[in-house]
């Protein structure tokens, strides 16, 4: 094995024999459907995972070696859990976690995935719209940040509607507003500084951008066979989403050679910029031939689901490959094909899943059931990924096959015969 790489994990050719052996052991902070197929890949390649979350029987909680229940924002039990299991890298897979407390372990020689700076600056949207606008010299939109809710007033009016609010500390959507006239400011400013993953008075308001198309340009931070350090740009991934939400997603996306070299020149720029091993999910907006960044994702995104089905190593795939030190050579052949999302109806517990036979009765369709113990409205539950001759073809039987399931929320599962009530 060679030395350890300057931004902390070692290029690696051997694996040793989880529990028992000297198999790298991953510590996954967030365990829900990205963290469950990073665990997949992880242990597929022998390594030792505990997952962490903040409520029991998350995802990936169920197939981990060890997993427990912690609050991560809290920098005195985040930091216990780390000394108590030791992990040869530490692996944040949601926003909501104390970024300082990571930063100090990363100095104290605790490997962050893909560094605990880069970590902190992609979970806050104004640090890494700075690092995009100011370092990497990247396209973005027009923005400000606001502290109250007069400030918020004034930058709306600097930019002009239509804008959107955007949470300092969010995803998926979560403390989003449209915003179309003045009189609409009062709500969004309310809705992003107490909606995002850390309730914040300061906000980010940002251009409403009429865009052609919005993709996820997935970009891998890796070492190559010789040891050294090399980025790879996978094919355009496109997406939909009616309202804030992720819905749906395809790969490859229509786009001119010219389109996609100039997507390919953001997220190499951006994640040179950032630094460390791992996936990225760069988020552009596409206007004509003109490409805008938007948003980083220092780990698997969430429209790169359809990797599952378009390309022979997924996002997760690769992300375990990179993170352990493992060699890869890329980007790799994309064979068309969609993702759409499955979703609660309503709240309740116990999700239980109806009209699986006719779901996947067509070829090239799989299912993704997520295995989340609470539902609420319009909560991811799973993914239909589908394959086709073509795009359409492909998103057409995705978009079929998820709307043929039936969740149904509430279920109990039947006391043992011979148990007494």
């Amino acid at each position: 094995m060679a030395g350890p790489h300057p931004e902390g994990i070692a290029f690696r050719d051997r694996i040793g024999t989880p529990l028992v052996g000297d198999a790298p052991r991953l510590l996954l902070l967030g365990s829900g459907e990205l963290g469950r197929e990073i665990a997949l890949e992880a242990m597929r390649l022998g390594a030792e995972v505990i997952a962490v979350d903040r409520y029991p029987n998350a995802p990936a909680m169920q197939l981990a070696h060890r997993a427990h229940v912690v609050p991560m924002t809290d920098a005195a039990a985040l930091r216990a859990l780390v000394e108590r299991e030791r992990p040869d890298v530490i692996v944040p897979e949601i926003e909501q976690i104390a970024t300082e407390e990571l930063v100090r372990l990363e100095a104290e020689g605790w490997p962050v995935i893909p560094s605990a700076t880069a970590t902190r600056a992609t979970m806050d949207r104004e640090r890494i719209r700075r690092l995009a606008h100011e370092r990497a010299r990247v396209p973005t939109s027009r923005f400000a940040f606001s502290d109250t809710l007069e400030e918020a007033r004034a930058a709306s009016r600097g930019i002009g509607f239509p804008v959107i609010f955007k949470a300092i500390t969010s995803s998926s959507g979560h403390g989003m507003t449209v915003v179309r006239s003045a009189e609409e400011v009062d709500r969004a400013y309310r809705a992003a500084a107490e909606g995002g993953r850390v309730a914040n008075p300061r906000v980010m308001i940002e251009e409403l951008v009429r865009f052609d198309s919005e993709v996820t340009v997935l970009t891998l931070r890796h070492y190559g066979p010789g040891g050294t350090v090399g980025t790879s740009v996978m094919a355009p991934v496109a997406h939909l989403r009616p309202g804030t939400l992720y819905h749906e997603s395809w790969q490859p996306a229509a786009l001119p050679e010219t389109v996609v070299r100039a997507l390919e020149a953001v997220a190499r720029k951006v994640t040179t910029e950032l630094g460390g091993l791992g996936l990225f999910g760069v988020e552009c907006f596409v206007r004509g031939t003109d490409v805008l960044f938007s948003e980083v994702s220092p780990r698997p995104h969430d429209t790169g689901l359809v990797t599952l089905g378009s390309q022979w190593n997924s996002e997760f795939a690769l992300h375990a490959r990179a993170i352990l030190g493992l060699p890869y050579v890329g980007p790799e052949p994309v064979v068309p094909a969609a993702a759409h999302v499955i979703l609660s109806p309503r709240e309740g517990s116990a999700p239980t899943f109806g009209g699986l036979a006719t779901a996947l009765s067509p070829p090239g369709v799989r299912l993704y059931l997520f295995a989340k113990p609470e539902a609420y409205p319009e909560r991811r539950l799973g993914v239909a990924v589908a394959r086709g001759p073509d795009i359409n073809t492909a998103r057409a039987l995705a978009a079929t096959a998820a709307h043929r399931i039936e969740a149904e929320i509430g279920y109990e599962r039947p006391a043992p015969a011979g148990t007494r009530h």
